[in-house]
């Protein structure tokens, strides 16, 4: 008996993993680049008591345990193992995520992940493999998107550690990356994608914010410089969301049935013009949106990251406003008694 039921188990998982062997070499392969990364990292107490680290990358992660303490008291997020450990990359990405959509509509390719659910991305660790997924998708006809993740989160299955990359940027955007991944780990939506990184985004909009008020002051060279870029940020993402908008109505009005040669033309000239309608945007560091743009590879993947990030901006802020009176950590503790969470 004992035989047979060992022969059984053993049938199943022999046929899973031929079943999803694909997933299974991917979660694998996975694993082994975070852990790479979780077991190169040094405590940052370390790196601050070394004496051959830059004073620069010090200051930076100064900053770190602060933010980290801003969301617990100021956000109500629960206390977490993440950012007390500092991974040096050398200067060379180490994550690479891939996005596709359908070529005449703004519909984003899901991948399943167990516990996930539907996901509208693929990270990788390894350049090339991520330069084949995106292959293998254009093949298939798919609009790609590939990029250099700047943070992400594990949602509590390794401890996170600061990126370097993470240092190069200004005290408020270092605060919007802890507080956007740090929200994930505080909820996490399943098959809610779209969700969770509008409303990360928000809050880590929001939170850096108020840390910079509280850190330094309303009034300080760091809370005028975040601002600044904000207000640029939202300027740009709001024009290329209207043009989401036009490619949408243009998609619709041209039908299924319409011959994919027919389609192309117009999407293009279409595109061009969204691109360089940019240019009259009144932007305080415009020359580094348009070649943002120049050097983006802008298709209907390129439009739908900014649909998955930022185009629910407003409903949060009138809820925010309307329902909380502009109590961050209130409204954050009812979204998270709202939505269950993995």
């Amino acid at each position: 008996m004992v035989k047979t039921i060992l022969k059984t188990v053993f049938l199943v998982l022999l046929l899973l993993v031929i079943w999803q062997h694909q997933l299974i070499l991917y979660g694998l392969s996975q694993a082994r680049g975070q852990l790479k990364i979780v077991m190169n990292a040094e405590e940052i107490e370390t790196v601050l008591n070394d004496p051959g680290v830059a004073d620069s990358i010090k200051n930076m992660l100064q900053l770190v345990p602060e933010i980290k303490q801003f969301t617990y008291e100021y956000l109500g997020f629960e206390e977490t193992d993440n950012y007390q450990t500092y991974f040096d990359q050398g200067g060379k990405p180490v994550l690479w995520v891939v996005t596709a959509s359908e070529p005449f509509a703004l519909k984003a390719k899901e991948w399943y992940f167990p516990f996930l659910g539907e996901v509208p991305y693929k990270g990788f660790f390894v350049y090339g493999k991520a330069e084949d997924e995106q292959r293998e998708l254009k093949r298939a006809d798919w609009d790609t998107n590939l990029r250099v993740a700047g943070g992400w989160s594990t949602l509590g299955w390794f401890r996170d550690p600061v990126l370097s990359n993470m240092l190069e940027q200004s005290a408020g955007e270092l605060a919007n990356t802890i507080v956007h991944e740090l929200t994930h780990g505080n909820l996490f939506v399943k098959d809610s994608v779209e969700f969770n990184e509008n409303l990360a985004s928000f809050i880590g909009d929001q939170g850096a914010r108020m840390f910079l008020e509280h850190k330094f002051g309303v009034d300080s060279e760091e809370s005028g410089t975040y601002e600044q870029r904000q207000s640029d940020r939202r300027r740009f993402t709001e024009h290329i969301l209207r043009g989401a908008d036009l490619l949408d109505e243009l998609y619709k009005s041209q039908g299924e049935d319409m011959a994919q040669n027919l389609r192309y033309t117009p999407k293009k000239k279409l595109i061009d013009e969204i691109i360089s309608s940019a240019d009259t945007l009144t932007l305080n560091e415009k020359a580094r949106y348009m070649l943002y743009l120049n050097k983006s590879e802008v298709n209907n993947a390129f439009f739908m990251s900014f649909l998955r990030y930022r185009a629910d901006f407003s409903v949060f802020e009138n809820q925010l406003e309307k329902d909380f009176e502009g109590d961050l950590k209130q409204y954050f503790q009812h979204l998270k008694q709202l939505y269950p969470s993995l």
